[in-house]
């Protein structure tokens, strides 16, 4: 059983936090959110987005990233402090390339502005999704979802059934 989380930081669009949130409740995701947000809690486009999601969502709320920081040691396993992984379009690697573990914090920046270099430089890693040349981003709930389906593949636990249907897809 994992204990992923997705960590939203400073989020500037209620749509997009929320529907990311949304996401953390189907995948079985933890969230975090780490303020300010440029939106209220209550925000009606938050809301909608999230759906009645949000209410089966335990969010851990911090108010600075010191806070986040220190909620992440924490809940942290043994003597190792939760991995932190971010997302960025600044980043070398690839998400494709890094061993997810079961208890690691997958972090998103602003949408405009993604996060400041003391907070990248805190990261254990920071990972991209390759994009075409010509391409600049994805929208940061995509980019999200992306990520957190490659950890949950790499993740998920081994059985006959699961062989099976990759046996099926294979041959077809």
């Amino acid at each position: 059983m994992h204990q992923l989380t997705l960590a939203l930081y400073q989020p500037d669009i209620p749509q997009n936090a929320g529907t990311m949130l949304r996401a953390c409740a189907c995948l079985g995701f933890q969230a975090a959110i780490i303020g300010p947000t440029g939106f209220p809690a209550a925000d009606r486009n938050f809301r909608r987005a999230g759906m009645d999601y949000l209410d089966q969502l335990t969010i851990s709320r911090h108010i600075s990233f010191e806070s986040f920081q220190h909620w992440r040691k924490s809940t942290q396993q043994g003597s190792q402090a939760r991995r932190l992984i971010l997302l960025s379009t600044k980043a070398e690697g690839s998400y494709l390339d890094l061993a997810y573990q079961p208890d690691d914090i997958l972090m998103v920046g602003r949408e405009s502005a993604g996060v400041p270099e003391e907070v990248a430089a805190a990261s254990d890693a920071v990972v991209k999704i390759p994009l075409t040349p010509a391409a600049r981003s994805l929208n940061v709930a995509l980019a999200a979802a992306i990520v957190m389906g490659e950890a949950l593949r790499q993740l998920r636990p081994e059985s006959a059934d699961s062989r099976l249907q990759t046996e099926v897809w294979r041959h077809g």
